[in-house]
């Protein structure tokens, strides 16, 4: 990336910018009608259903949930890993290395939902610090999953050197969208779409051990990956397709993307349709949900209608919201999202910020302060 054109980069950090505020304007619009019936959702706000950021109970317009603040925990470790990485002379997995280092980064949002606000800088544990981790407003408790939660409280950290397939250690049985959501920044900064696969997947069981969702993590990266490279939503949600065939377990993932792809093909987009892909409350049914809005939608004018449909069901709107906007903000850039719900979403120049730093970690190896971006 390093000799890529000055327009070049300029395009690929437009989608990375892109990418983390779509996915926050999403994650707004969805948070105030999650747990909401489609039918309520109407009642409440018509029959077109919400058509624009709301207040959530506390009265304020524009607040994001765990879904950006653990993705802006994702990129901060992958931005850390990557350092330490260059520093080695390694590439951006560095064997083990990388997978700790995300998890290090979400124990820092694990004591953004346990404390009220930010430490005293200079702390004992350099895993605990930097620069993110002093950000006050993402110390606020927004309805987190519960395995990601407890997850972080085994110790695991995932080898990214075993099979994929077999079910991880940490809620076996758990394939939460939890994984999904966090998952926007491998595929934003892989060298190419199989390793951002393989690195969500193998991160995505930090936290949930069921393959699903893991597969689900690797399937989002892909999507997010080919789309930085300039395919079309469809032409990068069928390449991602045939990387999980090549894997065992992978059918349950590959069919909620078939349903997603099919259903886009049979016209008018309507939020009945939506819930046929199911709520969203796990990976493969929120990965659906927002591949399906992006598709049935795919016009950089259509931005705004693709971001209200994945937020307008009975389900997890947050979460299809957050996934949506991250895919429509990798294929379109920050130039394309709805500049009235871009400014009034919560914490966006931080956002900016990190998806900048993304950026010039990646593009130029840079080392940073130790106060910033540790490699821990």
């Amino acid at each position: 990336m390093n000799g890529a054109s000055w327009e070049d980069r300029t395009g690929r950090r437009s989608r990375v910018r892109g990418s983390l505020l779509g996915g926050a304007i999403g994650d707004a619009l969805g948070n105030p009608v999650e747990f909401l019936s489609l039918a309520g959702i109407r009642r409440a706000h018509g029959e077109h259903g919400v058509q624009g950021l709301l207040p959530d109970d506390e009265g304020v317009v524009g607040r994001v949930t765990d879904d950006t603040q653990m993705t802006l925990f994702t990129a901060e470790g992958l931005i850390r890993a990557h350092s330490r990485a260059a520093s080695k002379g390694g590439g951006t997995e560095d064997g083990g290395a990388g997978t700790r280092i995300v998890r290090n980064a979400y124990l820092r949002w694990l004591d953004t939902q346990n404390h009220p606000a930010p430490p005293a800088r200079g702390g004992d544990n350099p895993v605990r610090t930097g620069w993110l981790r002093q950000q006050p407003w993402l110390y606020a408790r927004r309805a987190p999953g519960n395995a990601c939660l407890t997850g972080l409280a085994t110790g695991h950290v995932p080898e990214p050197t075993g099979r994929l397939g077999d079910p991880g250690p940490v809620n076996t049985g758990s394939k939460g969208c939890g994984t999904v959501m966090r998952s926007a920044p491998f595929g934003l900064v892989a060298q190419d779409a199989e390793e951002g696969f393989r690195l969500a997947y193998w991160c995505a069981q930090i936290t949930h051990g069921h393959p699903t969702g893991a597969y689900a993590a690797g399937a989002f990266a892909a999507i997010v990956a080919y789309l930085l490279e300039g395919d079309s939503t469809e032409g990068a949600v069928l390449r991602a397709m045939e990387l999980l065939r090549r894997h065992p377990g992978h059918e349950e993932t590959t069919a909620a993307l078939r349903a997603a792809v099919d259903l886009a093909a049979q016209g008018a987009p309507t939020g009945e349709k939506v819930e046929t892909l199911g709520a969203g409350w796990v990976a493969e049914e929120a990965l659906a949900i927002a591949v399906y809005c992006a598709l049935v939608l795919p016009g950089a004018d259509q931005v705004a209608r693709s971001l209200l449909l994945s937020v307008n069901h009975s389900g997890d709107s947050d979460s299809t919201g957050a996934v949506c906007g991250n895919l429509l903000g990798a294929r379109h850039g920050d130039v394309r999202l709805p500049p009235s719900w871009l400014v009034a979403t919560e914490g966006r120049a931080v956002i900016t910020e990190v998806a900048d730093d993304l950026c010039v970690e990646f593009e130029h190896a840079v080392g940073w302060p130790a106060d910033r971006y540790p490699a821990y």
